[in-house]
């Protein structure tokens, strides 16, 4: 999992599965409480996820909404808004809608 901090957005590519959750969870944390703006996490680069992974963005997007914040998903693709889907885990993120295509 590569992670890179580009201002207010998390920008994850890669697998996002149970062997990166702690990465990923310690620099949503990081952010969320080191700086005093909403954060984004550019989904755009995962071309998966696992339960375990969907879960992480769940709880942080809880913590931001304790802390302050709003955590907001950029970039989903299929498989990510379907475990989001069958998780149920769509009811708690905040997914960005993108734009029709022509």
């Amino acid at each position: 999992m590569d992670i890179v901090h580009d201002g207010q957005t998390l920008v994850l590519r890669g697998d996002f599965d149970v062997r990166s959750t702690m990465e990923v969870r310690t620099a949503i944390w990081e952010h969320i409480h080191g700086f005093d703006e909403d954060l984004v996490v550019d989904l755009t680069g995962v071309a998966a996820i696992d339960l375990t992974a969907a879960r992480v963005l769940a709880y942080a997007t809880i913590d931001a909404g304790r802390s302050g914040h709003h955590l907001r998903l950029r970039g989903c693709g299929p498989a990510v808004r379907r475990m989001l889907h069958i998780s149920r885990l769509a009811r708690v993120v905040e997914v960005e809608r993108t734009a029709a295509s022509a």
